[in-house]
């Protein structure tokens, strides 16, 4: 019973979904508004470190998904890093459950300026489904100050990085203007 079971799941192929690529022309147009936005403030890629702060762990497989084949977050010149003394941007998942929120603190005091904080998903945005329980601070708010909200349970990829792009967006400084009004004076 067991052997014809294994033979037949070996030799079939797995039954899954067929992903469409994004069009061409949204990566290229996300892939110039990216390096522009990051170059201009910062004058080079993006760095991310994520914080689980007591999340389910769907936000995470959204979260890694970013790098997968798909979408490969690399190619916007957005990265994670290992510790929050390299990062531009904390991205917290999950509410921030009161055993987390110390270590949340400090990696947000680790995390040179400028610095930004991402809460995605509706945990890390005011608790989610989690609000209320005594084990919960709260959102991510509660503890530290939060730039970005991105909402959703789990938020996608996509719109992952597209709150990405809008904060470096939102956070570039406006060009210079010459005497005769042209960008690129002194």
């Amino acid at each position: 019973m067991l052997w014809p079971r294994l033979a037949r799941s070996l030799l079939s192929r797995p039954i899954a979904e067929s992903v469409a690529p994004p069009p061409d022309g949204t990566v290229a147009a996300l892939v110039a508004r990216l390096e522009a936005a990051a170059g201009t403030r910062l004058g080079r890629s993006l760095s991310i470190r994520h914080v689980d702060a007591g999340s389910c762990n769907g936000c995470e497989l959204e979260v890694h998904a970013t790098s997968n084949l798909l979408h490969d977050l690399e190619r916007f010149g957005l990265r994670f890093v290992a510790s929050p003394r390299h990062a531009d941007v904390l991205l917290v998942t999950g509410p921030t459950t009161r055993n987390m929120a110390e270590a949340l603190a400090i990696a947000y005091a680790a995390t040179p300026d400028p610095k930004w904080v991402v809460a995605a998903g509706d945990c890390a945005v005011d608790g989610g489904v989690f609000k209320g329980s005594p084990a919960v601070a709260g959102g991510t708010d509660a503890v530290v100050p939060v730039d970005l909200l991105i909402p959703g349970c789990p938020p996608s990829p996509m719109a992952l990085i597209e709150g990405l792009l809008a904060l470096l967006a939102a956070n570039a400084p406006e060009p210079k203007k010459g005497p005769a009004g042209q960008a690129g004076g002194p």
